[in-house]
């Protein structure tokens, strides 16, 4: 576009220097000086080497010249018509967006999250788990867009850490423990109970002067955590007969 709009303007200052009053004298012995160098030119062994500012300035100069007058340049009247016409096509075309389409947000989310909820899934794995939801990217735009967001490559993330991991799984989760209670009769009871890690409910099991691993399957199995606390089966033992 750059060259096309200096070699319309090239045109015009051509039109305005010919309109000048000149005297014939004075453009005789120019053109004689001119067509001189030229033949010293041309009887070089090298071919000369034109930039482009060298071809606008030529082809602007022959669309003033009568094409029988063109044997006057460095270069043939083939090449000046194509110059000519390169440059009027520039003036009227323009590039069209050239690369990959750009990447819209869900897939980008959904990358990110693919590779963080599953640190050992590698790109291609990524790629066939978006492509099942009937979305489409290539595994070089996962890479990007994990190497954009500071996540690297399966080999290279590391699994969750503990706190990331429990606080993943505390729905489904539950912890068991014993406590003790010292008795008035200077008897020590254990006292087997549940903790959902969701609601941090407890739930008693049983308690036991002498918990042994018989007594703990039978106290735990009868507590039905997911019922509410008025179901709960309690199993109280008592060693003493």
């Amino acid at each position: 576009m750059f060259w096309s709009l200096g070699y319309l303007a090239l045109r015009c200052l051509f039109q305005l220097v010919l309109l000048r009053r000149r005297s014939e004298g004075f453009k005789e012995l120019e053109i004689v000086v001119l067509r001189h160098e030229l033949s010293v030119l041309r009887r070089q062994a090298a071919r000369p080497k034109l930039h482009p500012c060298d071809r606008l300035i030529l082809t602007a100069a022959s669309r003033l010249l009568p094409r029988p007058r063109w044997g006057s340049f460095l270069v043939t009247p083939t090449t000046l018509l194509r110059w000519h016409r390169r440059l009027i096509a520039r003036r009227w075309t323009c590039g069209g967006r050239t690369g990959r389409p750009l990447v819209g947000d869900e897939i980008r989310e959904l990358v990110l999250r693919l590779a963080r909820e599953n640190p050992r899934w590698g790109y291609q794995r990524i790629v066939g788990e978006i492509s099942g939801v009937g979305l489409k990217v290539s595994a070089t735009t996962v890479r990007k867009i994990l190497r954009e967001a500071g996540i690297g490559s399966a080999g290279e993330r590391s699994g969750p850490s503990w706190r990331t991991f429990l606080r993943q799984q505390a729905r489904s989760m539950i912890a068991v423990d014993f406590f003790t209670v010292e008795t008035i009769s200077l008897q020590r009871l254990y006292v087997l109970f549940f903790i959902e890690l969701r609601s941090r409910r407890v739930h008693l099991a049983g308690c036991t002067a002498n918990p042994t691993g018989a007594w703990g399957h039978t106290a735990g199995t009868p507590v039905r955590l997911d019922a509410p606390r008025a179901a709960i089966a309690l199993s109280l033992l008592d060693p003493r007969p």
